[in-house]
């Protein structure tokens, strides 16, 4: 979607910025934002919008600083602080307007939680919300009834809608009918002859499953049973054999009703009982109770006993470490033999994984110490948002004042009838002066600011751990790229570290706190 600016478009727009640029230096500055779904003969098109909006701007004596225009975006899908240009300027730029025009409601947002997750980030920011067409506005007694009455619905609804789903998902875990929820895999909704929504076996499924219970009961592996299903289409190109595992040992092919079973750290279901305390029956079974029995058997015969999963995945400082070679992730693999467990780093890309970095944690404690050695002694610094209004009313009573006193020291002026009165003034004068020149003018503007959290990166990695590290070096774009040598006569290659440090590394280790961090 493109927007077409006509001769008089293009001719109105000129006008607009020559009143603009007659707008004192102190002018209020307006972002305009302008979205739009789709584009018919109905919509009011994004050039008519931004003529509309800077019209606007014109009548309220603001300077238009930019325009934040999101088309082919959808307001119920994606709310402002989502948006790709909105989103930039409300997390990255704000310190840069004071109030975000918008045509009509509907085109800014449609839910009444974003618009009050916006009224809220607005009031704490200083900034003001105008609407063209809708009586919205910050700074009206108008607008501040609607601001307390969207605020207060938008709480009752907040709390409805969660108590609501809350209610629904228990009341029918405990049923015997389909009521909400994605079928598990095996199962898709039907509908039976009253109308009732149901499960029923998906032939393809049932296929694919039964084919795999055979492949396991002959000692075939999860490996192999996912290469030839990926082959023959019954599953999809991106199964994995966590997936295919997690699909056969799911007792919903029991026909129960199942939930996520959080003990033990890996992603299982588990039955839904019911009052009697037998599971709760919700579509016909795939495999009877002996065929899924004898089905996990055979899995278990074959698994490999694995450490209990860490949090955060087995390997560490994932996105991190690269393979010098092909540039893909390192990962951990491990290998069981006769002579017991070994733990390797490989990439995806390599011949044979690049010959496998063995003992991956000397490897990471020699990342560690590296990094230390260059960013440990960076400041932990947070990013937060600093306004000048109150220095800006500082320096418009310190500018008052000066002028008073000269005016009044003029000949003839109150000041000046005997020397002590004028010698006072003078002082009080020079005094007013060195107040106003001892403020920096930075400071009389909205901006950001890195307040320092009191701590060094090098504390605060060892207060948060490795993964605390992991998350900060990905984060600011820091990568180590691995190179594993052949040494001749000896098994392990030899392991180089080259750690990837961006220009820009102090700026992007701020921390950046997310003002919509909380919001629905």
């Amino acid at each position: 979607m493109e927007a077409e600016w006509t001769e008089a478009d293009l001719a109105l727009l000129e006008e607009l910025k020559r009143a603009e640029a007659l707008l004192p230096e102190d002018a209020p500055r307006a972002l305009l934002s302008i979205r739009l779904s789709v584009l018919t003969d109905e919509t009011t098109s994004p050039v008519r919008q931004e003529l509309d909006l800077r019209i606007l701007a014109r009548e309220r004596g603001c300077r238009v600083i930019g325009v934040a225009s999101d088309l082919n975006v959808s307001a119920t899908k994606v709310p402002p602080w989502k948006r790709k240009e909105l989103g930039d300027w409300l997390n990255n730029r704000s310190p840069e307007f004071d109030e975000i025009l918008f045509w009509k409601l509907d085109r800014f947002v449609r839910r009444l939680s974003d618009l009050s997750t916006m009224i809220e980030w607005s009031l704490k920011r200083g900034k003001n919300l105008v609407s063209k067409n809708d009586s919205l506005d910050l700074t009206t007694t108008a607008g501040k009834i609607m601001v307390t009455i969207i605020g207060g619905i938008a709480e009752i609804e907040a709390a409805n809608t969660s108590t609501r789903v809350t209610s629904l998902w228990d009341y029918a875990k405990t049923q015997e009918n389909w009521i909400i929820g994605k079928p598990a895999y095996g199962y898709v909704t039907s509908e039976d002859g009253t109308g009732k929504v149901v499960l029923a076996i998906d032939p393809e499924a049932h296929k694919a499953l039964h084919w795999a219970r055979r492949m396991a009961l002959r000692g075939r592996s999860a490996m192999f049973m996912v290469r030839c299903l990926k082959r023959s289409g019954l599953m999809s190109q991106g199964l994995t054999v966590a997936t295919l595992v997690r699909r056969l040992r799911n007792p919903a092919l029991l026909g129960y009703r199942v939930e996520e079973d959080k003990n033990g750290g890996q992603r299982r279901s588990k039955p839904v009982l019911g009052r009697d305390g037998r599971p709760i029956m919700v579509a016909p079974p795939i495999f009877s109770e002996e065929e899924f029995a004898s089905l996990g058997a055979a899995l278990d015969k074959r698994m490999k006993k694995q450490p209990p999963r860490r949090v955060g995945g087995l390997t560490q400082f994932l996105g991190v470490l690269l393979c010098a070679d092909c540039k893909t992730n390192m990962t951990v693999h491990i290998t069981d033999n006769v002579f017991g467990t070994y733990h390797y780093l490989r990439c995806r890309n390599c011949k044979s994984g690049g010959r496998g970095a063995p003992n991956p944690q000397s490897i990471y404690e020699r990342l560690v110490e590296d990094v230390l050695k260059v960013l440990g002694d960076f400041p932990v610094e947070v990013r937060q948002y600093a306004e000048g209004a109150e220095v800006r009313r500082e320096i418009k009573r310190l500018q008052d004042s000066i002028a008073l006193y000269m005016k009044e020291l003029e000949p003839g002026g109150r000041y000046t009838k005997t020397r002590f009165t004028k010698e006072q003034a003078e002082t009080t004068l020079d005094k007013l002066i060195g107040e106003l020149e001892a403020i920096d003018p930075e400071t009389a503007k909205d901006r950001w600011v890195n307040v320092h959290g009191g701590k060094t990166f090098r504390e605060h990695w060892q207060e948060g751990g490795m993964e605390a590290m992991a998350t900060d070096l990905y984060r600011v774009g820091i990568r180590c790229e691995v190179t594993r040598t052949k040494v001749p006569k000896v098994r392990a290659p030899k392991v180089h570290l080259r750690l990837l440090i961006p220009k820009d590394v102090r700026e992007r280790l701020v921390i950046r706190e997310d003002d919509f961090a909380q919001a629905l």
